[in-house]
């Protein structure tokens, strides 16, 4: 009997410790307090209260979420991110699975050197991938646009027409919360500057792209992330800003959020005028033969730009938590702009013969109306206990511009008017994609991924341009030649899969994309048609090594594509001169490029440094040709785009963060690039090398009263193309912002391009004629700026318990 009993107790021990020793899983997800943002490579540390134990831990992955094995036992867990004040709860005694829930962290002010670039808490966050802008402190770009800040994001310059290029690249791929979006397909530049910059919440520069992004954008991707607010309770802003030149601005960002819920919108409206100058002198040569004595000689044109623009922008959704693993996102973005515009050209026709020498009055006033929408649904779930998630998405946008321009010309001495002309044009877009993704992590160093994404455009363009023949009282006369129907559809298909796995301090992702673009152009009027059809493989490589804690190299390749589209295509050439034409070609083929980067990353107490060596090589490349064509028997320029050169660009990126003081904060970012092309056009060689540069230095002090200063130095190097130079532009922006109503609200004064010096001055030598040319898109503007928030603090300690601090992502 006695030896059945001590059997028992027996088994029951061998039971009781087998039971004991198997390893449970612990989890949760950490983010910024301020922004909300995912921490990622977040560490998360298990010290047991047993001496002879070894600690247990892992980090945190893209999301800020970790699921970790740990044997059970009593614990010190700690969280810890570089420049974040850690959680640190004693006595943790873990013996079944863990959640920990959404854990906050917020910035520790002492460590703030390192990271902190021109606000008041980190604005600049740099990852190993990429990096990460917060908006919400900058004081230079309140009531500005996404373009406004775009031009102020390291690595990233925007030029006087608003086009964006990321390492003088102008092959970006702009997305919108990770996706592609109408919002800034058509007309780029124009749609980013009615986006407000209060909506945005943070860009992502992401200049190394795994297999996961779509491979569009030679130079890389930008990602611009609405806001979206993430704290319990009803909480929002309000802003407010008038600015001179006559603008004036609204916009509130309002959040709802509860344990199931989190509802939220950022809308506004925006009055703004936009005066701008240029300048053009053209003289025209005739290499082969001289001319005739009516031959036009040159002009000289001098434009003055008078835009009024309305806008109405709205972001809204709504978030449902289905349970802890699990949640469904709606969204739905609208933007409603309405412009008139009255461009007066004065221009100064020489001819051979003096006596026909005029003077022309040619002024156009322009109306236009857009409307864009779009639609996305997420959902996103974690499907088992050792990390496997599932993302999948879907979106519909469509986006319609109306325009109709009136265009009458006068010659001055003679007081009569020689032309009359009317143009309608009408802009549609439609856009769908679908997204999978698939996530699998094997134990803590290996994960797997893989996912599809469909995405279809549909983009028509009808031109119709009609013109008085007989003066002075004749009728407006279509121009069959010129009046069609452009159509441009494009169904893109891609699978992906990538590897990722961590051998001590040594990382590695290596993916694969595959792409099958199809692609239909047609003109109706004309009954062209043209299809293209391709498929191509886009291999990823990206590499890391920790050398120590705060230092890390990185290496990474990418091969990516830029399909041509919006503009380039756009056979119909604009009419505000009649001078100079820039006419689209429909026959354009994409540009394809091998990108390899190398990185380095270095904190130290004061300084932080992140620099990186850069080459990419393109083929097929598109450039812009200028040459002459007769128009009404007389030269003219015409600009056009062709698939002209291979491109090789060697390129290297420094930027630097310093706090000699807690007041004042320095940084500047450095870009310097060699670019060499090699094509011909038409029996011209157009082979060239140039080399320039970039300068950004941002400086911010806190001064007494609760008084931030800011200033922003721009400077963009003068260049040099096969057919011309661009000189040197220097710009200069300055702020000032105080604190009132209890900390609750700011007033913000900031005067963009200080110097009123912002403007293209370029020089073309081509063949057949001379130009020198000035271009000021936007004048200098003083902009005031009043903010006021209310709930913006943390309500939702009470569902922590010992003094956690909970927030959900939205």
């Amino acid at each position: 009997m006695k030896k059945f009993l001590f059997l028992l107790v027996l088994i029951s021990s061998a039971s009781s410790y087998s039971q004991n020793t198997l390893p449970i899983t612990v989890k949760g997800k950490l983010i910024d307090k301020d922004s909300g943002a995912p921490l990622e490579f977040a560490t998360v540390s298990f010290i047991s209260a047993q001496p002879d134990q070894l600690p247990q831990g892992g980090v945190t992955d893209s999301e800020g979420s970790y699921r970790i094995s740990v044997l059970p036992g009593t614990y010190t867990v700690k969280w810890e991110y570089i420049t974040f004040k850690s959680i640190s709860k004693q006595k943790q005694v873990l013996t079944k699975d863990k959640d920990y829930g959404v854990l906050s962290l917020a910035q520790e002010i002492a460590k703030l050197d390192a990271a902190i670039i021109v606000a008041e808490k980190t604005t600049v966050d740099i990852r190993l991938d990429k990096k990460i802008y917060n908006i919400g402190k900058d004081l230079t770009v309140q009531g500005g646009t996404a373009s406004d800040v775009l031009d102020n994001v390291p690595s990233v310059s925007v030029d006087v027409e608003g086009n964006v290029a990321l390492r003088g690249n102008n092959s970006v791929r702009i997305l919108i919360d990770g996706r592609p979006s109408a919002l800034v397909g058509f007309s780029g530049a124009e749609a980013l500057r009615q986006i407000p910059s209060e909506a945005i919440e943070r860009i992502e520069v992401i200049t190394s792209p795994s297999a996961r992004y779509d491979a569009e954008g030679t130079a890389g991707i930008l990602n611009i992330i609405l806001r979206k607010n993430r704290i319990i309770g009803f909480n929002g802003s309000i802003n407010m800003n008038t600015s001179y030149p006559e603008r004036y601005g609204i916009s509130t960002n309002l959040n709802f959020r509860t344990t199931k819920w989190n509802l939220f919108t950022n809308t506004g409206y925006r009055y703004r005028t936009s005066p701008g100058n240029a300048f053009t002198s053209i003289e025209y040569k005739f290499p082969d033969a001289p001319p005739t004595d009516t031959a036009l000689l040159g002009v000289d044109e001098s434009r003055n730009f008078d835009r009024l623009g309305r806008s109405y922008f709205t972001s809204f959704g709504a978030e449902y938590f289905i349970n802890d693993d699990s949640s469904i996102l709606a969204n739905v973005v609208y933007r409603l702009g309405n412009d008139n515009d009255v461009n007066t050209n004065n221009n100064q026709r020489f001819f051979s013969d003096t006596a026909l020498n005029e003077t022309n009055l040619r002024e156009e006033k322009e109306a236009e109306d857009e409307n864009d929408i779009q639609f996305s649904l997420d959902y996103q779930s974690d499907l088992d206990e050792n990390g496997q998630k599932l993302k999948a998405s879907a979106q519909f946008s469509t986006s319609r511009e109306d325009q109709e321009s009136n265009i009458l010309q006068t010659e001055i001495i003679s007081n009569t008017i020689n032309d009359l002309e009317r143009v309608l044009e009408t802009e549609d877009e439609t856009e769908a994609l679908v997204q999978v993704d698939w996530e699998k992590p094997v134990g803590e160093d290996i994960q797997y991924e893989a996912g599809y994404r469909g995405n279809y455009r549909d983009i028509s363009n009808s031109f119709f341009f009609e013109e008085r023949e007989e003066f002075p009282n004749g009728p407006l006369v279509p121009d069959t030649t010129l009046n069609n129907t452009f159509s441009y559809k494009e169904f893109v298909n891609a699978v992906y899969g990538q590897y990722g796995q961590e051998f001590g301090k040594f990382s590695m992702l290596a993916g694969l994309r595959f792409e099958q673009t199809n692609i239909s152009i047609h003109q109706e009027t004309t009954d062209v048609t043209s299809k293209k059809e391709y498929s191509s493989l886009f291999p990823t490589l990206n590499l890391g090594y920790e050398i120590q804690d705060g230092e890390n190299f990185t290496l990474g390749y990418n091969r990516r594509v830029r399909r041509p589209r919006g503009r380039r295509l756009n056979p119909f050439a604009g009419r505000s001169s009649q001078n100079s034409f820039y006419q689209g070609n429909v026959d354009l083929d994409p540009t394809f490029s091998n990108q390899v980067d190398l990185g380095y990353l270095r904190r130290w107490k004061k300084l932080t440094l992140s620099t990186s060596l850069y080459f990419n090589r393109s083929t097929d490349n598109v450039e812009t040709i200028e040459t002459t064509r007769l128009v009404d028997g007389n030269q003219a320029v015409f600009r056009f785009p062709v698939n002209l050169s291979t491109e090789e660009r060697l390129g290297y990126e420094l930027t630097l963060t310093y706090r000699p003081f807690k007041w004042w904060t320095i940084n500047s970012d450095v870009n310097v690039f060699r670019v060499e092309t090699d094509g011909d056009f038409e029996d011209l060689n157009f082979d060239f090398v140039n080399t320039t540069y970039f300068l950004r230095l941002n400086q911010k002090f806190e001064l007494p009263a609760k008084i931030d200063f800011q200033t922003r130095i721009n400077y963009r190097g003068a260049s040099e193309s096969a057919q011309g130079s661009q000189n040197g532009i220097t710009t200069i922006n300055l702020a000032a912002s105080k604190e009132i109503l209890m900390g609750q609200g700011s007033l913000t004064l900031n005067v963009s391009d200080l110097l009123n010096a912002r403007r293209r001055e370029s020089f073309t030598n081509t063949p057949s004629f001379i130009s020198n040319s000035r271009f000021q898109w936007r004048e200098r503007q003083v902009t005031l700026s009043f903010i006021y928030t209310f709930n913006q603090r943390d309500k939702n300690k009470e569902r922590g318990g010992e003094g956690e601090e909970y927030e959900f992502e939205g």
